[in-house]
C-alpha cells in the first residue's frame, strides 16, 4: 500500500504535512468512546481531559468532537493550555487541574476559566485578579485525601471555603480530589479515599456550603468505582479509546482513536553477516531486505523499543526491527531476500507502527507492556513534529 500525501498550502506547517510519517486520529473513535462513557456515568455529565494537547491526539480537534459527542465540560492542566482551547472559539467550562502560578492568575480570570485552588495565597490572588477584572471567578477546591501531590488538608478545607466564598470575586463551584490507585481492582485505599472524601464534603455542607459540582472520578474511578462519579467524570485515557490499565482492560467498548504510521523511504538488501545502524548490534543471518522509515525516537518511536521485541506492520504482517533505533529513522526487518513478501517491498510503501493494518494491529498497550510504562506516556510522547491528519466526524 503506497501512502499518499495530501495537497497542502505552502507554509511552515504545511511542509511539514508533507513529510512522509503521520499519526491518524479517527474521530469517530473518539465520539464513540465519548457516548460510551456519557452512557456509563449518567447522570452525571462528563469533562473531556485534553491536557498534553489532548494526549497527543490534538487538543482543540478533540476537545469539539468530544463536545459535540455529549462532553459537557474539558479539562486542561494549565492556563496555556486552557488559551489554546479558547483561541479555537471554544466556550465550554474549561476546569484547569492544577492551581494557577501568580503569573498565570490575571490569565484564568480573562480566559474565564474554572480554577483549581488549594492554597490560601491562590484563593487570594485570583480572587484580586477578578475583582481587578470586574469578573466573578469560579473555583474548585482540590482535596488531598491521600495521592500527596498537590491538594488542601481535609483538616483545611472549610476555611478554605469559607475565604472563597467571603471574596468578592469568587465564587465555590466545585469541590474535587483524585484516585491514585482507581484502575487498581480491589486495592483498599480507594474505599479508604471515598470515605475521606465524603467526610470532607459532609463537613463543607454543614459549614453552609453546597458546591454546585463534587468530582472524584478519572477515567479509571468512573469506569470501576460507580460511588465516585458523583457530578462529573474526568475523562481523559478512555476519551481516546484506551484502558486506563491492563486490569480495566474491556470495561467499556472503547476503539483507539490513533494510528502512527509512515511512508518507506529507502529498501536495500543487507548481506548475510552485516549489521544496520548505530552499534551495528544485530548481523543479518541470511540476506535480508531492510527497509528504511523515517520517524525515531525524536517523534517518539522508544529507542528501547528494538531491544525489546517491537515490531512494525509492513503489508499487514508483523515484521521486527532490525537495528538501533535512531532520532530520525528506524530500520525494519522485511525478511529474507528472494522471499516473494520481501521482495516486493517498495519505497512508498505504508508501514504502521501503532494500530491496525489489514487483520493485523499493533496496540498502544503493547508499546507500555514492552517498555515498562503506561499508554498516556506512550501518546503523549508522540513528538509534534509528526503531523496529524484528522479523519471522521464530517471531515
Amino acid at each position: 500500500m503506497t501512502a499518499a500525501l495530501e495537497p497542502v498550502a505552502p507554509g511552515p506547517a504545511s511542509v511539514l504535512a508533507r513529510r512522509p510519517a503521520w499519526v491518524v486520529v479517527d474521530h469517530d473513535a473518539i465520539a464513540d468512546n465519548v457516548h460510551e462513557l456519557v452512557r456509563m456515568v449518567a447522570p452525571a455529565a462528563v469533562c473531556a481531559v485534553v491536557k498534553a494537547d489532548a494526549y497527543g491526539h490534538g487538543a482543540v480537534e478533540v476537545a469539539r468532537t468530544a463536545l459535540a459527542a455529549g462532553a459537557s465540560w474539558l479539562a486542561v492542566a494549565m492556563a496555556g493550555e486552557a488559551a489554546v482551547l479558547r483561541a479555537a472559539g471554544l466556550t465550554a467550562p474549561i476546569l484547569v487541574l492544577g492551581e494557577p502560578s501568580p503569573a498565570e492568575w490575571d490569565d484564568a480570570v480573562a480566559l474565564d476559566l474554572r480554577v483549581t485552588l488549594h492554597h490560601l495565597a491562590a484563593v487570594t490572588g485570583v480572587g484580586a485578579a477578578a475583582v481587578a477584572a470586574g469578573r466573578r471567578t469560579s473555583v474548585h477546591l482540590k482535596v488531598d485525601t491521600g495521592m500527596h501531590r498537590i491538594g488542601a488538608a481535609p483538616a483545611d478545607a472549610v476555611a478554605l471555603a469559607d475565604a472563597v466564598a467571603a471574596h468578592p470575586g469568587l465564587v465555590l463551584e466545585g469541590v474535587w480530589t483524585h484516585c491514585p490507585v482507581a484502575d487498581e481492582p480491589g486495592n483498599p485505599f480507594t474505599e479508604e479515599q471515598t470515605g475521606r472524601f465524603d467526610a470532607v464534603v459532609g463537613s463543607l455542607r454543614s459549614a453552609g456550603h453546597d458546591p454546585a459540582l463534587v468530582h472524584a472520578a478519572n477515567s479509571a474511578a468512573a469506569l470501576e468505582h460507580p460511588a465516585l462519579r458523583h457530578d462529573l467524570a474526568r475523562c481523559g485515557i478512555s476519551v481516546y479509546g484506551l484502558d486506563p490499565s491492563p486490569a480495566l482492560r474491556g470495561r467499556l467498548p472503547l476503539r483507539p482513536a490513533l494510528t502512527l504510521a509512515a511512508a518507506i523511504t529507502n529498501v536495500a538488501v543487507v548481506p548475510a553477516g552485516d549489521a544496520v545502524s548505530y552499534g551495528l548490534r544485530r548481523p543479518c543471518p541470511v540476506d535480508t531486505v531492510v527497509a528504511t522509515v523515517p520517524l525515531g525516537y525524536a517523534d517518539g518511536v522508544p529507542r528501547r523499543l528494538a531491544e525489546v521485541g517491537g515490531e512494525v506492520l509492513v503489508a499487514g504482517a508483523r515484521r521486527p526491527f532490525a537495528g538501533t533505533i535512531t532520532m530520525d529513522q528506524l530500520l525494519v526487518d522485511c525478511g529474507p531476500a528472494g522471499s516473494p513478501a520481501a521482495d516486493a517491498t517498495a519505497t512508498g510503501d505504508e508501514v504502521v507502527l501503532l494500530g491496525r493494518q489489514g487483520a493485523a494491529v499493533v496496540e498502544v498497550a503493547e508499546w507500555a507492556e514492552r517498555l515498562g510504562t503506561i499508554t498516556y506516556e506512550i501518546t503523549c510522547g508522540i513528538s509534534p513534529r509528526v503531523p496529524r491528519r484528522h479523519v471522521g466526524r464530517d471531515r
